[in-house]
């Protein structure tokens, strides 16, 4: 089993950060010719990935695809590969054998771990990272793409659209009146809005989410709910979740759920559909 990281992995990269554009939603990443090709409506597409560890076969010959702008959820029991599934995607893990492409042309089998969270994919896991001996606010400021380099001229105005940026995420993530307060000092549920803020600090293309709602009270998951439910169409993401309510709170009538089982897709549909599948009731659900 994968061991989170001890601090967050914060992308810094040497380009200026992409302007929001008219009709361009504030949270998703801008996605400029020669960078992330969505033109044929999928953001992440993995073909036959096959990863084995001591002769066991964590992913085996894994087909998936996520459409740009998606929400999609995974499931599936313990052993079934979602976080090996994810470490390939970032980096972590390199694949025995297939094909792990963002959009039509960036393979990321042949990037690092740095290289592919500032191609604009985010990542977080199940325990939430967060800077504790530093306030929420600094937290989302340490999170933001920044350039150095730039010149003195342009910080004022720059670090005006920074204040904010701040200021919107912290409503977005429904933590303004913790503003000042030391990340340490939040609740489960507040430090996971709070690493959820930073990610979006950075404007990705494609969020990652292990198994969010654990640890969390009911209220503390549906303000998740609410949260990723405001996200949807702005970023795409992926959720890896075992909390069946919280799938449902997310996928509702028409939204796509993958369900995995000894490293393949074992069924596609929406939450009803897969919920009613067979295959599904036996190897997972149960009767």
């Amino acid at each position: 089993m994968n061991e989170n990281p001890m601090t967050p992995d914060l992308a810094l990269p040497e380009e200026p950060a992409e302007r929001s554009l008219s009709g361009v939603p504030e949270f998703g990443r801008v996605v400029t010719p020669g960078e992330i090709d969505i033109s044929h409506g999928t953001i992440l597409y993995l073909e036959d990935v096959t990863v084995s560890f001591d002769g066991f076969r964590a992913l085996n010959a894994l087909t998936l695809s996520i459409d740009a702008g998606e929400l999609r959820c995974i499931i599936g029991p313990n052993g079934a590969g979602k976080t090996t599934m994810m470490d390939v995607i970032t980096g972590k893990t390199e694949p025995d054998s297939g094909k792990v492409f963002l959009g039509q042309t960036i393979d990321l089998t042949r990037m690092n771990e740095p290289s592919i969270a500032r191609a604009g994919i985010g990542r977080k896991f199940q325990k939430p990272t967060v800077f504790e001996q530093h306030p929420v606010w600094e937290n989302l400021e340490l999170a933001m793409k920044t350039n150095k380099g730039w010149w003195p001229s342009l910080r004022a105005r720059l670090d005006r659209e920074a204040q904010a940026r701040i200021e919107e995420t912290l409503s977005l993530i429904r933590l303004e009146s913790e503003a000042r307060r030391l990340a340490g000092e939040l609740s489960h549920g507040q430090k996971q809005r709070l690493e959820i803020g930073m990610l979006l600090m950075q404007q990705p293309a494609l969020l990652l989410l292990d198994e969010p709602a654990a640890g969390m009270t009911d209220d503390e998951t549906m303000q998740l709910a609410e949260l990723l439910n405001h996200l949807r169409g702005t970023c795409s993401m992926m959720v890896v979740e075992h909390d069946m309510e919280f799938v449902a709170a997310l996928s509702g009538d028409a939204g796509k759920v993958t369900v995995m089982a000894e490293g393949r897709v074992l069924a596609h549909g929406t939450l009803d559909e897969v919920k009613r599948d067979e295959t599904v009731i036996e190897s997972y659900l149960g009767r």
